[in-house]
């Protein structure tokens, strides 16, 4: 597969995270680890069915090492977002997560070989700043602090870490996603059991909402954005994820999930301005 393919098909898992927020939404009262875990197997088995159809089974074993970072990252990150999604308005902890792009930017340039530059300190100031405007109680929601803005902030810096770090695993197969997924909802389902209280009589909403994530902006999402990290131009990528919180934002705002306000737009924006800041780099 060549570079350009690889970046193509990575910019499939951008579009498909911009309805990320919508869906989670959508999944309504379903238990955050619960709705990890129904995500996760119908995730899996898709990626799974997938792998079946093009005669690639043998490509769906992970390592023990990718395994784990399939714990860390896609398990860690999911759990956090959809918990942060239940504990604070939807659009404030979708925007808070989204300073993953410039997060991977930061965490890229202390790589070896790579340096830290005034430009992602700069980019780094001016995406916290729209995190500092989100919290500061301007959309009327009683303002402050909440553990969802926490959990948000601490999924960006899981799946940042994770998305560069799976740079040193790009011999190990996109399919082998598959049975990760399918046993990350063991503990997922473990853990739902042991916190929370089980729920079954869901709305057609919330189901809609379930099988969109499982589906789409966690099952083939994982799998198309893992062949662009692994193959394809990461730096491009990078920018193009800039314009997720944009479009997630606006989807959020049409479906009746948040209110339309300037606070919410200048975040978004600033976000965006930040990550754009941290990754400007002149070219002769």
């Amino acid at each position: 597969m060549s570079s350009r393919s690889a970046t193509l098909i990575g910019f499939i898992a951008i579009l498909l995270w911009s309805t990320l927020a919508l869906f989670a939404a959508m999944s309504g009262r379903v238990p955050p680890f619960q709705l990890v875990g129904m995500t996760f197997v119908i995730g899996g088995l898709l990626i799974l069915a997938i792998a079946t159809v093009r005669g690639e089974l043998r490509r769906v074993m992970p390592t023990p090492a990718s395994f784990a970072l399939g714990l860390y990252g896609p398990f860690g990150d999911t759990a956090l977002y959809y918990a942060a999604m239940k504990t604070a308005p939807a659009a404030e902890a979708n925007l808070i997560h989204y300073l993953w792009p410039l997060l991977i930017v930061l965490f890229a340039a202390l790589l070896p070989g790579a340096r830290l530059k005034p430009r992602h300190l700069i980019g780094a100031l001016i995406g916290l700043a729209a995190t500092a405007l989100l919290i500061s109680g301007g959309l009327g929601t009683g303002g402050g602090i909440s553990l969802g803005h926490g959990l948000a902030a601490l999924g960006a810096f899981v799946w940042a870490s994770y998305s560069v770090i799976s740079r040193r695993f790009s011999t190990v197969p996109s399919e082998s996603l598959s049975v990760t997924m399918l046993g990350c909802a063991i503990p997922a389902f473990a853990c739902h059991f042991a916190f929370e209280t089980t729920l079954w009589s869901l709305t057609s909403v919330e189901w809609g909402g379930v099988l969109g994530l499982g589906l789409g902006a966690i099952g083939l999402a994982f799998v198309v954005w893992d062949i662009g990290m692994k193959k394809g131009d990461v730096a491009l990528l990078g920018v193009a994820s800039y314009a997720a919180p944009v479009l997630s934002t606006i989807i959020l705002v049409i479906a009746g999930y948040a209110p339309a306000s300037w606070l919410l737009a200048v975040s978004c924006l600033l976000i965006v301005v930040g990550a754009l800041v941290a990754s400007w780099e002149r070219r002769p």
